[in-house]
């Protein structure tokens, strides 16, 4: 079988990149069937590629599942909805060990695709566990795993309620999303496409119950989730589930039906609506014409992967112009000799705005799209721009991804501060795109007056971006429409960059005042997205809704975290190197912009002192019933982004609680205050 591996924001088999079609399987009563072959023949005949369990699989099924080239995801089943970070049974301990007790005996099997290491950890006890801590255990089960099966893909499987709980050494992100609106569906998938960072968007779970809704709701509901999820980016999705036989928390489920087959293995409307939304191809959609212009100085050694990955673009045709900002190094030359059916403008040195203004001057495209020498374009950017173009902006831009680093200085530059990053003001809307990724209809393009030649190096697409917004233009993000970017390959070089940085933000300063601080600066009204996953750092703000009951729960933050380390590189000299270049690289760029080697401005602490009272108590209840009794006698629910629920005479309330097999539980309880609750009912 081929191996499932991650390219770019999307999953590849072999040499194929594959939107990954995957269905849940089991848990069963009664365990595992005797035999696979039956199911797994009609989920190969319905299209799917993989499957995603929820413990650890036996031998008989990978062998069948290899038989029927079935991709393989396991999960690693543990008491994950319990105190596990404190109390004396050493949850994630266990869970550690058993981790390494199972995985080294599945790693090899051809079928073994990806491991998840937890499913949904309850919103309620990651805030009274702490979600950075969480986080650090999930982290850890993820770099545990990869040490032994580094060939296996990693993740979470997280869900809304703590969309802030990615892990960033996790392939991919995963996320369990129930959605019954169509739109709904794809606006929090085009949310995802964020919170994700650079990595691939999974639908780990995807579900209707057809006993509540409807057999022919079900069939249409999934067959709509399977199309938005490919016209929306995402790299694969998982149907919930193959079977309405359901086993959870010790007990059969049987008041739902999310199967696509019945309990008496029948097939239900849903598989064959499935089956032929998997079969239909995705449309390419209407497009402008494209001119797709380069600008270089000095750029022999890389123009020419760069203009390798133009020509093998997908889609709509473009003409490639390149424009030689004086190069002394014989680019033009080569660009003239290697490829001629490209365009060549041929400058004397003016600046790399004035560059990119000829080259928009010289094109004849509806849009002109602008990248870097120092970039490859993924084959689908220009279809990816033309699909996100549909819906009306003026212009479009994209993310930009490094590749995997080659070496231990280019791994601590990827990880540094101060990469050309997009900014967001929501989910679809921009305030600023990269210049190596940014895309203008030409109207647009002259109506503002293009790039200012005043920025020679640096600084063109912020100032470019301001104006086009204060012309009252509107600039769209693509997500999936990518260039691969490679940084600067030492720390010296990539602090010499941020010095220039520095130096176009004064300019930048100095042509728009309005926009910076007294401080020097700037002021973006948007969130800066770095390209890693959406993540709790530090003493993180997050927004869990009155009472923690919101259903989707996010960070308050105008400023998302860095990449990590890679992990190839993960040692103490990569972690001191890193630590070096990100304290000097905001002070060298502050004294380049404002004459003043500063740093950032650390943030209030947020956390709470040690509480007055913690107990636990053996409940059957569910949290929002005690909740529920609590306001009843006059507690009051605290602010959404407080950490802790209820509030009454000056005394502060947090509830949590633990999760049994068969409807058992336990509550956990912290007060500040002298205010003590009655709990029992």
């Amino acid at each position: 079988m081929q191996r499932l591996t991650v390219d770019g924001r999307f999953f590849r088999l072999g040499d194929e990149r594959v939107f990954l079609r995957l269905v849940t399987y089991g848990p069963f009563p009664g365990g595992w069937p005797d035999d696979f072959d039956a199911d797994f023949r009609r989920m190969a005949d319905a299209g799917f590629q993989a499957l995603r369990l929820y413990d650890w699989p036996s031998r008989e099924l990978l062998d069948a599942a290899a038989a029927h080239g079935l991709q393989v995801f396991a999960g690693h089943l543990w008491p994950s909805a319990r105190d596990f970070l404190g109390g004396k049974d050493h949850t994630i301990e266990g869970a550690r060990l058993a981790l390494m007790e199972r995985a080294p005996g599945h790693a090899g099997h051809p079928a073994m695709a990806g491991v998840f290491v937890a499913n949904e950890v309850p919103s309620d006890l990651v805030r009274w566990m702490g979600a950075t801590r969480v986080l650090e255990a999930l982290e850890t089960l993820i770099a545990d795993g990869r040490g032994i099966a580094p060939g296996l893909l990693w993740a979470y499987a997280n869900y809304p309620s703590t969309e802030y709980l990615e892990p960033a050494n996790a392939d991919f992100t995963a996320m369990n999303v129930y959605l019954e609106n169509g739109e709904d569906f794809s606006r929090y998938l085009t949310r995802l496409q964020h919170v994700a960072g650079d990595r691939p968007v999974m639908i780990s779970e995807f579900g209707f119950d057809s006993r509540r809704g409807g057999l022919a709701e079900q069939a249409e509901t999934l067959a709509w989730g399977v199309r938005r999820a490919r016209e929306g980016g995402a790299a694969g999705l998982a149907i919930y589930a193959w079977s309405d036989r359901w086993w959870n928390a010790g007990a059969e489920v049987t008041d739902w039906d999310f199967g696509l087959t019945d309990r008496q293995a029948r097939d239900k409307p849903a598989l064959g609506a499935v089956r032929t939304a998997f079969a239909e191809s995705p449309g390419i959609p209407a497009s402008p014409s494209f001119s797709v212009i380069v600008c270089c100085r000095d750029g022999r050694d890389r123009i020419g992967a760069c203009l390798r990955s133009l020509e093998s673009l997908r889609g709509p045709a473009a003409e490639i112009i390149v424009v030689d900002d004086g190069s002394g190094d014989g680019t033009a030359d080569f660009v003239e000799r290697e490829f001629p059916d490209v365009r060549l403008i041929r400058l004397e040195a003016a600046g790399l705005s004035a560059a990119r203004n000829a080259g928009a001057g010289a094109a004849t495209g509806e849009v002109v799209a602008f990248t870097d020498d120092d970039c490859e374009a993924d084959p689908d950017w220009l279809v990816e721009l033309a699909r996100v173009f549909g819906e009306g902006w003026d212009a479009v831009g994209g993310p930009n991804l490094p590749p995997a680093p080659r070496d231990l200085a280019g791994a601590v530059v990827t990880a540094a501060p101060g990469a050309a990053s997009h900014v967001m003001l929501d989910d679809r809307e921009a305030e600023h795109v990269p210049g190596c990724n940014i895309a203008v209809r030409r109207s647009a393009y002259f109506q503002v007056g293009g790039f200012d030649p005043a920025f020679r190096t640096a600084g063109d697409d912020v100032d470019f971006c301001w104006r086009l917004r204060d012309a009252g233009m509107r600039i769209g993000f693509a997500p999936n429409a990518f260039v691969w970017h490679h940084r600067r390959t030492s720390p010296t070089g990539y602090l010499r960059q941020q010095i220039g940085y520095g130096r176009a933000e004064r300019l930048l300063r100095n042509k728009h005042p309005d926009r910076f601080s007294p401080s020097g600066d700037a002021m973006w009204r948007g969130v800066i997205y770095s390209g890693a996953p959406v993540r709790a750092e530090g003493e993180p703000i997050i927004y869990h809704g009155p009472m923690g009951l919101a259903g989707y729960q996010g960070l308050v933050t105008r400023m998302q975290p860095l990449r990590p380390l890679d992990s190839r590189f993960d040692s103490f000299r990569g972690r001191w190197l890193l630590r070096i270049v990100t304290w000097l690289a905001p002070r060298l760029r502050s004294r380049a912009r404002t004459g003043r080697f500063r740093g950032p401005v650390p943030r209030p602490s947020t956390s709470l002192e040690a509480p007055d009272h913690e107990f636990s108590r053996d409940s059957r209840q569910p949290r929002e019933a005690v909740l529920r009794r609590l306001l009843e006698a006059g507690w009051q629910p605290a602010g959404p982004t407080d950490g802790w629920d209820l509030e009454k005479n000056g005394s502060r309330l947090l509830l949590a609680r633990e999760v049994f097999e068969k409807g058992e539980g336990r509550l956990l309880v912290r007060i500040w205050g002298r205010e003590v609750p009655e709990l029992d009912s």
